[in-house]
């Protein structure tokens, strides 16, 4: 059964990006505010400001408007790009090593702080150091089985701990102390500080791409084996059913109440409430599926495209419409969270009358007497 909870809205078109140079593909993006980053396999950076139009009708539409592109001077791929806001700083991976640079002008910073020897990275949005103007970075390390853990200033980086692990890892995510890990044929949760490791469950990497992301406060979500999505905690328990994606999943990402996911064919929508296929829409081509600050972005080589969640009321009145009272009623409470107290109860109170009603009308009596009182 579909619901409609996003549309697919053209942000960047190819020809803002490469004109009439076909070889130019989009290798990884980042979104920070209204600022838009873009990696691309020429060695460039690309800096566009996104807007958000909303029209009488309530369409929405995103406008992006070029501020500027730097040549990083290497014949290499930009592989990730990573914004460190508090700093006004772009961290930039490209031919194993890690540069920092301006956000606004792309310069690299003065000093030339970079961290060398990385194969990829991600930063700890829980972080332990207390340090306001410091992001900590882990990196996947060119040195076989090695992570690395780092402080990264505006103008200097240092390095904090270097961990060893049993297989060669070649995926992470960070929350605090803890790494989640994909190796070689498993998944498993470390504590970098104590050295405590947790087996989760096999997984082969040779055969797929494995996806760890941390989707919360010490929880984490993965590509299990048979094309689940699993999610784990930092204590290797799972708290919540898992979702059924397609067995080729290339990425996925988390917009509350929803789980989205990307194949080489559809984005499928999954909700983490009652975990049924909510949506799928049509999206071939797709190679990066991620969410920025609750925005959703997926881009193909060519393009980049924002999933826009439609609102939360208008999702359930349609489910409503179609009478899958029982559904209307777990989105609810579950959207309980993204909606101010006061504002929810009237909106749940005029819900629990209609689906009364609904169930009324469907000579459910005992149903509806119970939503009634």
């Amino acid at each position: 059964m579909s619901v409609k909870a996003f549309k697919l809205v053209s942000a960047v078109e190819r020809e803002m990006l490469m004109g009439d140079k076909s070889y130019i593909n989009i290798e990884c993006i980042e979104c920070c505010g209204k600022n838009l980053y873009i990696g691309t396999n020429d060695c460039f950076i690309y800096h566009f400001l996104l807007d958000e139009k909303v029209s009488t009708a309530g369409k929405i539409t995103f406008v992006a408007t070029k501020q500027l592109h730097k040549y990083l001077g290497l014949k290499k791929p930009v592989s990730e790009l990573k914004a460190a806001s508090a700093l006004t700083r772009l961290l930039v991976l490209c031919d194993n090593t890690i540069t920092l640079v301006n956000m606004m002008n792309l310069e690299p910073v003065p000093t030339g702080a970079r961290i060398k020897g990385a194969v990829t990275f991600t930063l700890n949005e829980n972080p332990v150091s207390g340090e306001p103007f410091c992001v900590e970075v882990c990196i996947i390390s060119v040195k076989r089985r090695t992570i690395q853990m780092f402080m990264v200033f505006e103008d200097r980086v240092q390095i904090v701990k270097e961990v060893f692990t049993p297989e060669q890892p070649c995926a992470v995510a960070v929350d605090g102390y803890y790494l989640c890990l994909a190796l070689t044929t498993q998944y498993i949760i470390l504590n970098y500080s104590t050295g405590v490791s947790q087996d989760l469950f096999p997984y082969c990497s040779d055969e797929k791409r494995p996806i760890v992301k941390r989707i919360g406060r010490q929880e984490f979500l993965l590509a299990g084996p048979g094309g689940l999505g699993m999610f784990a905690t930092v204590d290797g328990i799972s708290q919540r059913a898992p979702v059924h994606w397609s067995e080729n999943v290339i990425g996925a990402a988390l917009c509350f109440p929803y789980v989205v996911a990307l194949d080489d064919e559809f984005i499928t929508v999954h909700s983490m409430l009652d975990q049924q296929q909510k949506q799928t829409l049509p999206f071939k081509e797709g190679h990066i599926l991620q969410d920025f600050e609750g925005k959703v972005i997926v881009a193909t080589n060519k393009g980049v495209y924002i999933l826009v969640p439609l609102p939360l009321e208008k999702q359930i009145q349609d489910l409503l419409a179609s009478h899958r009272v029982e559904e209307a009623l777990v989105l609810a409470k579950g959207a309980r969270r993204n909606i101010p107290k006061e504002k929810f109860q009237v909106m749940y109170k005029r819900l629990l009358q209609q689906a009364g009603f609904i169930q009324f009308a469907q000579l459910q009596f005992l149903e509806a007497k119970e939503l009634f009182r």
